[in-house]
């Protein structure tokens, strides 16, 4: 079987110091999976120096490759400056979803009643995002004016997506757009969603109206759910959703294309960290890497084969096993600093490929 190539795209500050560790347990040596690993330099620098450029590359080796991994890089406030590489690199690769987990971190006390895993199937292009914007008038008369647009197409990724996710974990689709307020723009999300449980009519469904489920997630008990989300609110319902659980760095953050002509199979995958460079943190060895070291374990599930599967669960459950024997970051409580988690995971990682090797 031939090696599989992974793209790896460095960032800013902590951002790229924690991409460095998580790539630590990756080592072949580690997981038992030699990988090909190609680095694209995607720093403010860089991009700068480039004027994007290296963006375009970088997207293009994760359409040849299929599998990318990416540090948490800065994005200048100033419209003429870069922008954000994260929009642009969603839109290259022709992404559609936004697949975010919050589940509990053993020892960290949640919030409310939340007990079981809750993912966020958010639209990874369109709506408010990219949208046309600018004003007319003067003083008080001054409008502001914004265009989005929604395609059918994405939305039916989204749908399908979250049944099909849904199926697979045992889960029920909640939640949705507030289609009463927009039935022609929002609506259109809405009736993918009823269409797609036509065709999974095993998959409980229930949906509700984008405040209503912020509401609800306050009180719901231990049952699975998958949310599906336009861009905007996907956005902000994710950040919600993995601080529930105690950390948004508690979660990593999956990119996903699909193939439309093959029942919207995975066709490329690109995962990182939800959080932020941390420019405070910089330097200090003290920041939390579970969402990066999480990022490379979800990429290593698409890697097609059972050694990727392997190292993946590996390294799942040695990241939150390591926290529940009290190995974790100062932000968990804990004293270790980001190298000795590291360190502790990677033992784990080893030992449990191990064991599970010599029981067949």
């Amino acid at each position: 079987m031939s090696k599989s190539t992974i793209v790896v795209m460095q960032g800013d500050q902590t951002g790229q110091e924690l991409l460095d560790e998580a790539l630590r347990v990756l080592a072949p040596d580690v997981i038992r999976l030699d990988l090909d690993f190609e680095t694209f330099d995607l720093s403010l620098e860089t991009r700068r120096a480039t004027k994007n450029a290296v963006i375009h590359e970088a997207a293009e080796r994760v359409k040849q490759t299929g599998l990318g991994i990416k540090a948490a890089t800065i994005t200048p406030g100033d419209r003429d400056d870069v922008g954000s590489p994260n929009a642009l690199l969603r839109e290259l690769i022709g992404a559609q979803v936004i697949l975010r987990t919050g589940r509990r971190i053993p020892s960290v006390r949640p919030v409310g009643g939340v007990h079981a895993p809750i993912a966020v199937v958010r639209m990874a292009v369109q709506d408010a995002y990219g949208a046309k914007e600018w004003r007319e008038g003067e003083g008080l008369d001054e409008v502001a004016w914004s265009t989005r647009k929604l395609s059918r197409r994405t939305c039916r990724a989204v749908a399908e997506f979250s049944f099909m996710y849904a199926r697979r974990v045992g889960a029920k689709v909640f939640g949705g757009p507030k289609y009463t307020v927009s039935p022609v723009y929002e609506g259109i999300f809405k009736e993918e969603l009823d269409t797609a449980h036509e065709r999974y009519p095993d998959v409980r469904y229930e949906p509700q109206l984008i405040d209503a489920t912020y509401a609800l997630l306050l009180e719901t008990t231990g049952e699975p759910l998958v949310i599906p989300a336009l861009n905007r609110d996907g956005d902000t319902l994710s950040d919600l959703v993995l601080k529930l659980y105690g950390t948004i760095a508690g979660a990593e953050s999956v990119i996903l294309s699909m193939d439309e002509e093959k029942d919207f199979q995975v066709k490329t995958v690109l995962t990182e960290a939800p959080h932020g460079t941390a420019p405070s943190l910089e330097g200090k060895n003290i920041a939390n890497p579970m969402a990066m070291v999480l990022a490379g374990g979800a990429l290593l599930r698409y890697v097609g084969s059972p050694q990727g599967a392997n190292a993946s669960r590996a390294i799942y459950e040695a990241v939150f096993e390591a926290v529940y024997d009290g190995v974790k970051t100062t932000d968990l409580g804990g004293s270790a600093t980001t190298s000795e988690y590291i360190d502790e995971v990677i033992r784990r990682v080893r030992s449990k490929l191990e064991v599970w090797e010599a029981l067949g």
